[in-house]
């Protein structure tokens, strides 16, 4: 059996490092390549895209893919229903790897929207000093605030266009709440800008901006494709995985 992983997530390596070394299991992790450096996981890996749907569909059948598990970010929409319809198109069972979305607590000044863009015109009557978490690629929505400071975290360095005013910080999670609170502080920052990633390695950043009773823009997460299963840790997607082996049943909910 093949089963193709779209990975480039905690939740992907994990999945790979479960499933690796199964008799009778030929593994194959595919990233993005949108990270210079990514994090390897075990087994075969390819980098780079398949050329939407049909290109997917495609290298489906080329290769022999028995199973995909759609593991990439929350965020990564296009892949995800590319996904959807390649394996559709090539009756190849597929299931989403989604880490649960974060939920507000007592405390939590949370400002919910859609888009990047719906968040850059709400930072105005939020703040000055801006924490932007929600990667490298999108800053082109945050152009017109030449008002507003931004302190842009992403793991590589973004590219224009992005905010006139902005400072980078490269790094990469996990993060720790004392070093989240320190940002905060040493930035003066007033208000938060999130994708909701959900996740323990970026929460932190949550709880400090709660203790700091800071606004958080939070970005809601796109909606897995509509008829995709969804099982929310990599253990219960390795035992999906392991059930169309034939090698247990399957007792999650996917």
């Amino acid at each position: 059996m093949h089963v193709l992983i779209l990975g480039g997530t905690t939740e992907a390596r994990r999945l790979a490092e479960l499933l690796h070394g199964t008799p009778g299991l030929k593994l194959t992790s595919s990233l993005a390549g949108r990270v210079a450096t990514p994090r390897l996981p075990p087994g075969e890996t390819r980098v780079g895209g398949f050329g939407g749907a049909e290109g997917l569909a495609a290298w489906l059948r080329d290769h022999a893919v028995d199973a995909v598990v759609d593991a990439t970010h929350p965020f990564a929409g296009t892949i995800s229903f590319n996904a959807a319809q390649a394996a559709a198109t090539s009756h190849v069972p597929l299931l989403a790897l989604r880490r649960p979305g974060w939920v507000p607590v007592a405390g939590d000044r949370w400002h919910e929207v859609a888009s990047l863009g719906e968040a850059a015109r709400a930072l105005p009557a939020l703040g000055r000093r801006v924490f932007l978490t929600t990667g490298r690629m999108g800053l082109d929505a945050f152009t017109g605030l030449d008002d507003l400071w931004f302190l842009v975290r992403s793991v590589d360095a973004p590219e224009p266009p992005h905010p006139p005013r902005m400072e980078v910080l490269l790094d990469r999670g996990p993060f720790t709440l004392d070093g989240e609170r320190e940002l905060l502080r040493h930035h003066r920052i007033d208000v938060l800008v999130t994708k909701d990633s959900g996740g323990a390695a970026t929460a932190p950043k949550l709880t400090a901006a709660r203790e700091a009773r800071l606004p958080v823009v939070v970005v809601r997460r796109p909606p897995v494709p509509e008829g995709v299963p969804v099982l929310p840790d990599p253990g219960t997607a390795a035992e999906w995985v392991r059930h169309h082996l034939g090698q247990g049943p399957f007792r999650g909910t996917g």
